[in-house]
Order: structure tokens, then sequence, then C-alpha cells
């Protein structure tokens, strides 16, 4: 009897949710006659567990649980994944992806810093892997990784890519198809630009590397990048070879002095061969639809003066071996710059000033003026508790310590171990933290990563320290996809790369962090670190 009254009140509530799903498909036109503005429609006495239903879905971001560098790895050097997950396994894999062949069995070990309970974090180490191919990794629970490769000879298509980004950028001269490819086009900004301060005067200050989307181009800005392209050559000269991809390879000058010298040659249109003086750049503004854009040259200005001294001396320095000619004439141009800083800048040395320090090092290398040694001398002791190691004094500090020219062996002592100490911080923050780098998210944090790197690989050619070549191929993991995010930054590497998630996060197409990547890879390239 009970089973009689169960059943009967199913086939009342099959016939209730039959009339209600009827009901609803005749209100939404199955059958219904076309709905017009005066037809009336009844609501259906039908509620809902929700006040409204919400139907807008977001699929979320799959990332992979097992991180690597998604461009890959020297066949000799170190070879490490990151797994994270609430469990993690006992053994990982490395498979052949052509074969599918398990090539390698390695146990996760933790490390330092061993993440938290929803997400736990370990590192698996297969540097004993040296085939070359192209692989994946694979652990039971966290699946498997992008695809990688392992070669010999893993980042010079990076390198060489990085260092042809300054011809992709280049001002007033077309770029053809077989240099350029699909960044082709034709000659731009030729015309003269106008003195902001004046405009009945005008100069000829085409040329040069383009600093942003419009063209513009800061005096300051390029010397900064210079300087340290110019610091990687005379350390790594071995990485940088003639047949980079440029219309001067094979002009048996390595292509990154080429490339450098276009850059120098608007630099010397930048300054006031009367004076000294150098304008701070040339700004570059839209008019609006149909009209051509506007070009304005910005006031003389002594920091881009500075700067001006400082990266023709050393520009100077390293091409007189190629074009004694042309060296010269960059010489004698950063002196008569200086002469006007030393005219009009501070008399007195009051503060940190790191421009004038680099141009004065510089300078005293290239041609011995007993005048820049002088406030050499004067600068580093009284700035001593001034100072602070950023990019500019960097590339002081390092002339002045190098330099054949007579120096104070304190202040060189005192140097180095300022350089010594900065590169054990560095060190000691990258060991104790996630993804063995420091700490951070966004482009801020990799150019900060990029400018740490430059400290520890000057100071690991100095010592050569194995502990900092690995911190040094860690930091180039972590841009290529061994990161929180699992996203390479480098321009068309990686399953996962930047431009799929936000095309600003390209470290390629940041003009102040390409340089330093350069940098970076100089050393791995040039084969120092292993």
């Amino acid at each position: 009897m009970e089973r009689k009254r169960i059943s009967k009140t199913m086939t009342l509530y099959r016939i209730k949710i039959a009339a209600a799903v009827c009901l609803i498909l005749l209100l939404s036109g199955c059958g219904a006659p076309p709905l017009t503005e005066n037809t009336k429609v009844e609501e259906p006495g039908i509620t809902s567990m929700e006040e409204e239903p919400d139907l807008a879905y977001e699929v979320p971001v799959s990332r992979p649980n097992i991180l690597v560098n998604q461009l890959g790895y020297i066949t000799d050097g170190t070879k490490m994944a990151v797994f994270r997950g609430g469990e993690l396994p006992a053994e990982f894999y490395v498979i052949n992806a052509d074969t599918g062949e398990k090539v390698f069995v390695g146990a996760p070990e933790t490390g330092e810093y061993g993440g938290n309970e929803e997400n736990q974090l370990c590192y698996g180490d297969f540097s004993a892997l040296t085939q070359p191919g192209t692989y994946y990794l694979e652990a039971p629970v966290l699946g498997r990784s992008y695809n990688f490769e392992i070669a010999d000879d893993m980042y010079v298509r990076v390198f060489q890519e990085a260092c042809r980004q300054y011809y992709y950028n280049r001002c007033g001269m077309s770029l053809t198809n077989e240099f350029a490819g699909e960044r082709a086009h034709n000659a731009c900004h030729t015309g003269n630009a106008v003195l902001r301060e004046d405009i009945s005067v005008s100069l000829n200050v085409s040329g040069g590397w383009h600093q942003d989307e419009m063209g513009s181009k800061e005096v300051v800005t390029a010397a900064e990048n210079i300087g340290v392209m110019l610091l990687a050559y005379e350390l790594y000269g071995s990485a940088f070879g003639d047949g980079m991809g440029i219309p001067e390879s094979g002009n048996d000058i390595p292509d990154i002095l080429d490339e450098i010298r276009y850059e120098i040659e608007w630099l010397l249109k930048m300054q006031d061969p009367a004076s000294g003086a150098v304008y701070s750049g040339v700004t570059v503004y839209e008019q609006g639809a149909g009209k051509s854009p506007a070009s304005y040259v910005e006031p003389e200005d002594i920091e881009a003066t500075k700067a001006f001294a400082a990266v023709l001396a050393k520009f100077s320095y390293l091409y007189q071996y190629y074009e004694n000619a042309f060296a010269t004439d960059c010489l004698k141009a950063s002196d008569r710059a200086w002469k006007y800083v030393e005219l009009n800048g501070e008399k007195e040395i009051k503060e940190a000033d790191p421009w004038k320090f680099a141009a004065a090092a510089e300078l005293y290398r290239a041609s011995g003026l007993s005048a820049c040694n002088r406030f050499l001398t004067e600068y580093l002791r009284q700035t001593e508790d001034q100072r602070e190691l950023d990019e500019v004094t960097f590339l002081g500090y390092v002339t002045y310590i190098s330099t054949k020219q007579r120096v104070n062996l304190d202040l060189c002592e005192s140097i180095t171990k300022e350089l010594m100490q900065r590169a054990e911080d560095i060190s000691e923050g990258a060991r104790s933290s996630v993804y063995l780098v420091e700490e951070g998210e966004g482009n801020e944090h990799n150019l900060k990563l990029l400018e740490n790197m430059m400290y520890l690989t000057m100071v690991d050619y100095m010592i050569s320290n194995h502990e900092y070549d690995n911190v040094i191929e860690n930091h180039l993991h972590y841009l290529m996809g061994r990161n929180e995010q699992a996203i390479c930054y480098i321009d068309n590497e990686g399953e996962n790369n930047y431009s799929q998630t936000d095309e600003t996060l390209g470290i390629m197409k940041q003009f102040g962090a390409n340089s330093k990547l350069i940098f970076m890879l100089s050393e791995i390239v040039g084969g120092h670190t292993k």
C-alpha cells in the first residue's frame, strides 16, 4: 500500500514537471504565435533557489603544475623544474616528445621554501639528462609540463633576436623585408624638427632608435642602454658576431657595434657644436587625422650632456680598433660635452652625481685627462656615504676599477667590496624565494631581476663563482616560463607566450629591459656560464 502511494505521488510530480516544461516551450516560441509589441506574456509560476540566475561564466586559465623553461636548457647546464600542488609526487619522468619514450626518472626535492598546504612547492633536478632533443616532464597527480628543448646553442637564436630589436627600431631609414621581415617599413621622421624654445629654428635630428610607439627619443635613455650593451660587448665579445642579420653584417665589425654606431650618429646630431651642450631629446606628437606628426627638439639639458659625454667616450674607446677616425670624432665630442658640464654644472661636490661620475671615468680611461682623475678621486671620497648602486654608478664603477690608467687602489678595493656585497645579497635573496628569484610580478619586477643579474654577472666575471652561475641561469629560466603564471616573456618563444596574455609584458618590446637581457644572455652565449 505504501509503495502504491509513493508511485502515485511520483506520477503526479512528473505530470506537473511536464506541464511546466510545455509552458516554457510555448512561451519561448516553440509552437507559439509570434510575439508583437502588444502581446502580453504572463510569467510562469516557477521559482528558483537564486534571486537572479548568473549566466556569465568565466573559463579559468589553465596553468600546468610542472613549470619549466619553455624555450629549453643548455646541454651541460643546470636543468630544474618547479612542481606545485596540494599533493606532490614521489617521482617524475622526462619524456621524449617525439617518441614518447621515458628517458629520465627523478625524485622531487623540497627547497628552502616549501609553499603552503594548498599549494606545496618542490623542485626536480634533471641536469643529468644531456641528450639534445625535445622533451616534457610528467608526474602522477600533477600531469605534464609544456615542451622544451635541450641543445648546445640553446639561447643563440634568442640572443640574436634581442640584438636585432634595435635595428627594428631604427628611425629615418627604410627597413627591408630581407632584414626586418613583417616589421619592414618605409623611412620615417626624415624631416627636420623644430626647437621647442624657438620654432623658427629647425634641426636635422633624424636617425637613432625609436623609444616608444610615437618615435620619441631621449638622450639619457639612449645612453643608459648603450652603456649596458657596450659593457656586455667588452666582457663577452665572443658572443657578438658579424652575422646577426642586419644590413651591416659581414663588414668585419661586430654587429652590436654597427648597431650602436647608428645611435651614436644620432647623438652627435643632438650636440650644439659651439657650446658642447646636448639637447635632451626629440618628442613626436600626433597632430590629428591627415596631418604629419610634429617633432620637437627638447631644450639643452645638463644631465643629457653628462650622459652624452659618458657613452661617447666609452664608444670611442671600444670602436677605435675598427675605425679610428670616427672614434676620435666621438672622443672630441665627449670632451666638448665634459667642458660644458665643468663650466655650467655644480662647482663643488655636494651629493652623488652618477652621470658626471660615469662621464669622468670613461673620459679618463679613454684619454687620460688629469682633470677627470682629480674629480674621480674627490668624488669617490666625498660621496662614500651618499652613493647608491644604481645602473649608471655601476657602469662608472666597472670602468674605474678596470682602467689601465693610474687610479687609487684603496678606492678600487672599496668599490670591489661594494659590488661583491651586492652580488651576495642578490644571491641570498634568490636562494630563499619561491621560484629561485626575488619575489614579485609584472614589468617592474622583471626589469629589477634583469638589473640584478647585470650586477651579479659582473661579479661572476671577476671571481667566477659557480653558485652565481646557477643563480643567473635560474633567472633566465624564470623569465622563460618557470614562474607562477607559467608565462614566457620572450618574443615568439614558448607554448604560453606573453602575447597570449598581455602584449606589454614582452621584455624585448621594452627599450630599457632588452639591453639588460642582452647583457645576461651574452654571458651564457659567450660560454662563461656552464
